[in-house]
């Protein structure tokens, strides 16, 4: 009872010290182009004594509040790192209560000034720092206008791209991707390739990110953020891309095409902001699958050979539609509803000739030698409908609530054709195999979030998490006409989270500091059936784990930072990963997952150090460290018969947790000019990658895997990104990106690298841009674009096979602005359904 009366009492003071003390608020914007600038620091001075008061931060929206300043007279400095310091005289404060509304506040680059008739241009850097972040701007990288947020990821130093497409965050596949800070749990390519990016306008890398954000993804945040605008009115913006006509020739039945459009409208006035949007995008790509896969069985005292040569292209084809709605009902409620649905499909063609043979392991004579045409066709296809609804209400003291809900539904499916046909006459037919999956997937989530500052020092942050999806999935596996039962099967993934978070983040002199914990509890069941079988298998999982998170940043002075971070994080399992029913997606190929697969669970540790040097130029480096426990890892394995004898010339692949992982990395960027015209980012990433573990798996078969893991190398990859600009409306740039070669749980990935070069051109007092594209410059000779993946176990198998991709492509990409009003459109995006796309 004494401790509820206390309670009491401290409420009581705590509204009253409310209600007296006078408040500070206003809004801090970059002059250039009207963003928010959150974390810039707002400091209060006494005017007679000139001794700090307190200060604040402020929120992700630019915003700021000081509600705990007597009446008295002061000025206000407002700064942030690389913008000249903003000083507010002659604040009078007369009575208690009362509120100053300061508005507005603009900050200027510090190297962006305005003289008497007399102008200092300047183009904003490539990249800002701050305390959980870095933010790049993506007007800087013309490589990639036209194209998609890929394009804009691989000029970045923290990523990297290897030849299947795929990103990497510091070398990790593991990374959760928010758009305009909304959290989403697609799979990370697909959602990206999904983004034009014309319609981005900065990434925000945040590699060990605060509690209040979703703990997933092993490798941190990737944040995109699309163009907006501040000002009233119309607003509509086309872009059109064409791709020239293949210059290479990988002897492919179709020719590859790519062109597209996506137009936006907006219409914003004091109270409402209408967004509509249209996107349809085709994107193939074409190119060779050269391979070598050769099997021990010792049980037939035999080794298999199977070389293969053919086409690997890729057709893509996406359009969607996209419609929003914010309502401002006041200056302290805002709602927002939003809608987006859509078709994308992906064909992967693998057209291959194979050439089967085996010789005898005692006297290596020749004991068969088959050639057969494999035609293998994968469909993927993805409808879905999504719907949101936010709200937010910001309150007198300035403290404010939010709540986001989201509901979506997506269908996902698509089949497979793998025929078996003679060779060169294809019209013979050995085998015809045939398997579909429908996967419809249901999706919600309920954030409620609360921010208010009951302490001079600091911002206090809380909330509330909700998601839950259902995912379910029939596979029907069919040879010659007739259902295959062993690779027919049912299966289904639920999984409920709920989440709470509480963070503290303020400034104080020369430091800023954030730290905070989040308290997680999931629930996941998986069921899977054979169709043949009546009997249904349920695997449950569960945890309640802390996840906490700490940043520290010291200014030393006004052009050098250090800083340091600790996150926790987790990287959760997917329905296709933990499918243990075996699919064919190749001739030599079985793929499956396990269903008992554990989530894996990482520690980000971090040091690093930012320098603004002269002239415009600056540096930063970053020391890391990540800890993963349960690494997940493809692997391959013999496949066997049921007598336990080896399937010749097949690979099982197998999702499976192989034990530990850590990486230690460094990681560089520079700006570099050597000229007014001429303007250099290189970016760096080097680390080193071990895994130490053990594969223990037991396949359906009833044949144990043991296979120790122990692989060590350092990875490097780098980003260069150099633009001259000849006048003001006119550019060339040229990029080079290079990964290098990397190791795996069983192998090893070779190096991969793309250079490209870029001409932009305005025209019509800027409202047309012309961009003029060269990608994956190889001239014949260079090996662009091309990559060699191998895996091998002594006296089991080796496999090896090399992807050559479409190289010297040029496009012509055109931008055409209808209003000079800057766009304020805004899209919801999936939050499930593109994991597993």
């Amino acid at each position: 009872m004494k401790s509820n009366t206390k309670l009491l009492v401290w409420c009581a003071l705590m509204l009253f010290y409310q209600v007296i003390a006078a408040q500070i608020s206003g809004k801090v914007i970059d002059n250039e182009n009207g963003f928010p600038l959150e974390y810039a620091s707002v400091a209060v001075f006494e005017t007679k004594s000139k001794k700090l008061v307190t200060g604040v931060v402020t929120d992700s929206n630019g915003f700021f509040s000081i509600s705990n300043v007597s009446p008295n007279t002061y000025y206000i400095e407002v700064s942030f790192l690389g913008y000249l310091t903003t000083t507010i005289k002659n604040i009078s404060l007369l009575k208690k209560g009362e509120k100053r509304l300061l508005g507005v506040l603009k900050l200027t680059l510090a190297n962006s000034t305005q003289l008497d008739k007399v102008i200092v241009k300047s183009s904003k850097s490539s990249v800002k720092h701050k305390i959980d972040k870095q933010i790049f701007n993506v007007k800087k990288f013309e490589n990639s206008l036209g194209g998609t947020a890929v394009d804009i990821l691989q000029n970045l130093p923290s990523v990297s791209v290897n030849g299947l497409g795929e990103i990497n965050l510091r070398g990790s596949s593991g990374f959760t991707i928010l758009l305009n800070g909304k959290p989403t749990q697609g799979d990370a390519t697909t959602i990206l390739s999904q983004l034009p990016a014309n319609a981005i306008e900065a990434v925000e890398v945040i590699t060990a990110p605060s509690a209040k954000y979703d703990p997933d993804g092993k490798a941190g945040i990737l944040n995109i953020i699309t163009k907006k605008g501040t000002l009233d009115g119309f607003f509509a913006q086309i872009n059109v891309r064409g791709g020239f006509p293949s210059i290479e020739n990988y002897s492919t039945k179709i020719p590859a095409k790519r062109y597209g459009f996506d137009v936006v409208f907006n219409n914003r006035s004091d109270k409402w902001n209408f967004s509509s949007g249209f996107s349809y995008q085709r994107n193939d790509k074409t190119g060779r699958r050269e391979g070598e896969v050769f099997v021990v069985n010792n049980l037939e005292n035999k080794t298999t050979f199977l070389p293969s040569d053919g086409e690997r292209s890729f057709d893509e084809i996406t359009y969607n539609a996209r419609f929003n709605v914010d309502y401002t009902l006041s200056k302290n409620d805002v709602f927002s509803i939003g809608f987006f649905a859509g078709k994308r499909t992906k064909e992967r063609l693998a057209d291959i000739v194979y050439n089967n043979s085996a010789i005898d392991n005692t006297t290596n004579k020749n004991l068969y030698q088959f050639t057969y045409f494999n035609h293998n066709l994968r469909v993927r296809k993805g409808d879905f409908a999504l719907a949101s609804f936010d709200y937010s209400h910001k309150f007198e003291n300035d403290s404010k609530i939010s709540t986001s809900i989201l509901y979506e539904y997506t269908f996902l499916g698509g089949p497979t054709e793998n025929d078996n046909l003679g060779f060169p006459d294809n019209s013979i037919v050995y085998q015809r195999e045939f398997n579909t999956n429908d996967n419809p997937l249901n999706g919600n989530r309920l954030n409620l979030d609360y921010q208010w500052k009951p302490f001079s020092f600091g911002t206090l942050e809380s909330g509330y998490q909700y998601r839950n999806l259902s995912h379910t999935g029939k596979f029907v596996y069919q040879r010659d006409g007739d259902i295959v039962p062993e690779f027919s099967s049912d299966i289904s993934l639920k999984r409920t989270i709920h989440a709470a978070y509480t963070q503290l983040s303020g400034a104080k002199k020369k430091w800023e500091y954030v730290a905070g914990v989040r308290l997680e509890s999931m629930d996941r069941k998986y069921t899977e059936a054979l169709q043949s079988e009546t009997t249904t298998n349920v695997y449950d999982y569960d945890f309640v784990k802390l996840f906490p998170s700490a940043s520290l940043q010291y200014m030393v002075d006004d052009k050098t930072n250090i800083k340091t971070a600790y996150s926790k994080r987790v990287e959760r399992t997917t329905t296709f990963k933990m499918n243990s029913f075996a699919e064919r997606e190749h001739s030599e190929v079985f793929e499956q997952g396990d269903n008992t697969l554990l989530p894996e669970f990482i520690d980000l540790l971090e040091l690093g150090i930012t320098k603004k040097l002269k002239g415009g130029n600056s540096i930063y480096a970053t020391a890391y460290y990540r800890h993963v426990n349960n690494v997940i890892n493809r692997v391959n394995t013999l496949a066997y018969q049921n007598n336990g004898a080896v399937l010749d010339s097949i690979i099982n692949r197998v999702y499976s947790n192989v034990g530990k992982s850590n990486s230690i990395g460094l990681e560089i960027g520079a700006t570099l000019k050597p000229t007014n015209n001429w303007t250099n980012f290189v970016g760096a990433n080097i680390y080193n990658y071990a895994i130490n573990g053990v594969l223990n798996f037991k396949h359906r078969d009833g044949i144990e895997r043991n296979y120790s893991i122990n692989t060590n190398t350092t990875v490097y990859s780098f980003n260069i990104n150099s633009t001259y600009n000849f006048w003001e409306n006119a550019s060339l740039q040229f990029t080079f990106n290079y990964l290098s070669d990397r190791n795996t749980a069983m192998g090893e990935d070779s190096r991969f690298y793309s250079p490209n070069l870029t001409f932009r051109k305005k025209f019509m007092d800027n409202r047309l841009t012309a961009t003029l594209q060269w990608q994956n410059i190889d001239m014949g000779f260079l090996k662009t674009n091309e990559q060699r993946i191998t895996t091998s176990r002594p006296n089991q198998f080796f496999t090896t096979t090399n992807y050559r991709y479409e190289v010297d492509m040029v496009s012509l990409n055109l931008s055409y602005t209808f209003n000079a009003a800057k766009n304020k459109s805004k899209f919801i995006e999936s939050e499930f359904g593109k994991r597993e796309f």
